[in-house]
């Protein structure tokens, strides 16, 4: 267990540290912002849609090793994914996080390495904020997202 929780921590330090899809997503027709008042956390989401699927997503902003991380992470895993999809993946990362259903890591693959999160309940916002502004994107939401 402490094998993974150690690969765990250099998977969320390499995404904090040189994080993927950092920037405008090219083509980008969808976005939002979100912000976490707790710790100042903020985060801005594009989207490239097209008939239905993410062709491009990407974001901006600055936060902590788990924020950064986390929406890192998820912009990875959203390339190519339908928004029933996303929005799956999404429930099924905060399944993780809030410890209700049962989720098997492995299908979350990367996305797991947060699964340590969920022994510290303050920074689960920290992690889903990058998700709950993704939403905000696929739903067209004009307000920011705000944690509290």
């Amino acid at each position: 267990m402490n094998d993974l929780r150690g690969l765990y921590q250099e998977i969320i330090l390499d995404h904090y540290k040189r994080p993927r899809h950092h920037g405008v997503a090219t083509g980008a027709n969808r976005e939002a912002e979100g912000f976490n008042p707790l710790c100042g956390d903020k985060v801005k989401v594009t989207l490239a849609m097209k008939d239905g699927t993410i062709e491009d997503v990407a974001f901006e902003g600055e936060g902590c090793a788990i924020s950064t991380a986390s929406a890192s992470l998820m912009t990875e895993a959203l390339h190519g994914k339908t928004e029933a999809e996303a929005r799956e993946l999404f429930q099924r990362f905060r399944q993780l996080l809030t410890g209700g259903e049962v989720v098997d890591e492995e299908e979350l693959g990367k996305l797991a390495a947060l699964s340590g999160v969920r022994d510290y309940p303050m920074r689960v916002k920290c992690a889903t904020l990058a998700w709950h502004t993704l939403q905000a994107a696929l739903d067209k939401a004009d307000d920011a997202v705000s944690t509290e």
